[in-house]
């Protein structure tokens, strides 16, 4: 795997890599941006970040779905903070891949089972839910951006 573009721009205010993992562990919900037939479509997501990929499960008859699928590149963003002064965020960019079937129906798959296992941790109380609707992106960031106003 090829390590995503250092930052250039605002390296004041950016996260190191162990903030980044720290940020996108404590928040929930990341804001997903395709690319539609009509412009941008912006949606918001639960994740998973693992250190190297950011793990996204999505209806598979979704326009969110339908975009990536046409065009799989993504830009996601997660942040969070109030006051100017405590805005802090994290942009990951690249192009989604699709891992296991398409919907999800709980064929056994080695590379999916500590996701769906830690996905499941995270937001529904350990227990794995396949409903044969969703299906499984992985982006393997090409660049990441970071900012942390708290910083300055």
């Amino acid at each position: 795997m090829t390590a995503p573009k250092p930052q250039r721009r605002g390296r004041k205010i950016a996260m190191t890599s162990e903030e980044v993992t720290a940020f996108l562990d404590a928040e929930r919900t990341c804001r997903v941006a395709t690319n539609g037939v009509n412009g941008p479509h912006a949606t918001p997501l639960w994740y998973l970040w693992d250190g190297e990929a950011l793990w996204l499960t999505s209806l598979s008859r979704s326009q969110r779905w339908a975009d990536l699928r046409r065009d799989p590149r993504i830009a996601v963003v997660v942040d969070a903070g109030h006051d100017y002064a405590e805005l802090r965020g994290v942009e990951l960019r690249g192009s989604v891949e699709v891992v296991g079937e398409v919907p999800r129906t709980g064929e056994p798959n080695p590379e999916l089972e500590r996701v769906e296992q830690a996905f499941a941790a995270r937001y529904t109380g350990d227990q794995v839910v396949i409903d044969g609707r969703h299906a499984w992106l992985r982006l393997r960031p090409e660049k990441i951006t970071s900012w942390d106003f708290r910083k300055m």
